[in-house]
């Protein structure tokens, strides 16, 4: 397994945010999250993701406890994340923004980049073309030029992703990649995260979307109020009296 959670929880206060959640993730596998609205999925991605403390329970990633470290730390070990309310420096341009995300994972020196070092210009070098593509993998090109924060909301979605692309992440936690967005925004979002997904890494999806949760993903999660009520196969979370109940009503569950 390369992600395990134990009686995974959350409390703030009086108030149980996440209860008791077990998941385990496979290398290779493509997972979607859902749940109704206020169910605990963007809590139990911070969680994972070492965003949030967990106030119960451990979190095993690729054979390591990450329980209590903190987010520089999983990055390191390849988990990326998107965020629902996108990070981007809006005056800086598509490509800068890429360009930044590397800066911000890079091992950089001080004397090299004070001195321009011939090490510090090939990695200088090696970044850029990283960057330019990562940009083109992800369908950004035609907007590479183009201020972040003039961007449409889809490119703004596709560029977190692209920034979160920087590590090598082999585990991707996405949070609501695709929410408000147009069809030809959502068609470009689904080709990425599809690519990038082929290309070997491990995903983790939440998004209210259900049909292109059902679409995508080859295995489901479903958590309501902070627990998990039901996980398998799409089609076997589709037919079950506990998600139907959850979302639907307890009439529609008989």
């Amino acid at each position: 397994m390369l992600l395990q959670t134990k009686s995974l929880t959350k409390n703030f206060g009086g108030l149980r945010a996440v209860s008791e959640v077990d998941l385990s993730i496979k290398k290779g596998q493509i997972v979607g999250l859902i749940g109704p609205n206020g169910a605990g999925k963007t809590t139990l991605i911070n969680l994972v993701s070492g965003f949030l403390r967990p106030s119960k329970g451990s979190i095993i990633f690729d054979g390591v406890n990450v329980t209590d470290k903190k987010p520089h730390h999983h990055a390191r070990m390849g988990m990326g994340r998107t965020f629902q309310v996108t990070p981007f420096f809006g005056e800086f341009t598509t490509f800068e923004n890429i360009v930044a995300s590397y800066y911000l994972s890079a091992d950089r020196s001080f004397w090299g980049s004070l001195f321009k070092t011939q090490k510090y210009r090939h990695k200088e070098a090696k970044v850029q073309e990283l960057a330019e593509k990562n940009m083109k993998f992800v369908g950004l090109e035609k907007v590479r030029d183009e201020l972040a924060g003039n961007l449409s909301h889809g490119h703004q979605k596709v560029l977190d992703l692209a920034a979160a692309l920087a590590i090598n992440p082999k585990f991707l936690l996405l949070d609501e990649p695709i929410g408000g967005m147009s069809r030809e925004e959502t068609d470009l979002a689904l080709n990425a995260i599809k690519k990038v997904h082929e290309q070997g890494t491990t995903i983790l999806l939440v998004e209210h979307n259900v049909s292109i949760v059902m679409g995508l993903c080859n295995h489901i999660v479903v958590i309501n109020y902070g627990k998990k009520i039901a996980e398998g196969l799409p089609e076997e979370v589709r037919a079950d009296p506990n998600v139907i109940r959850a979302y639907f009503g307890g009439e529609y569950a008989a």
